[in-house]
């Protein structure tokens, strides 16, 4: 008998307490958005002589972790327009200010990523390598 009735008022407990349902509490905050627009690559001078450099990166190992950190690291020199690192053909393009950047501080910025990768074949070029899928 006072198992049914223990029985009883859980059931009982339990079906008002969940019966008792709250809406939820709708706040409204006013913000003023400004958009800020950072220059993340300084203005090149407009005389510039801009060259385009080739070379094979060898001991690159994936495409996120090698590949995009050597592009992010060339790109962010100084008189650098544009770095792009291809992992399947391990190649890099670079375009850059040749008043200010060597196709050796290209290379020491590639080997101070780390060790293991190495410059083969640099070479200047009129145009970039293309693939074709």
């Amino acid at each position: 008998m006072i198992k049914n009735l223990l029985l009883i008022i859980a059931i009982t407990l339990f079906t008002v307490s969940c019966k008792k349902e709250t809406a939820p509490e709708i706040k409204t905050i006013e913000t003023t958005a400004e958009k800020t627009i950072v220059n993340s690559k300084p203005n090149f001078n407009p005389n510039a002589t801009f060259a385009k450099a080739e070379f094979k990166i060898e001991g690159m190992t994936c495409a996120m972790g090698c590949a995009k950190t050597i592009e992010k690291k060339i790109a962010k020199m100084e008189g650098v327009k544009s770095a792009t690192v291809d992992f399947k053909n391990e190649l890099a393009m670079v375009e850059y200010d040749n008043a200010i950047v060597t196709t050796n501080s290209l290379e020491k910025t590639v080997t101070s990523v780390a060790d293991v990768y190495k410059v083969k074949n640099m070479k200047t070029v009129a145009d970039f390598y293309t693939t074709e899928e």
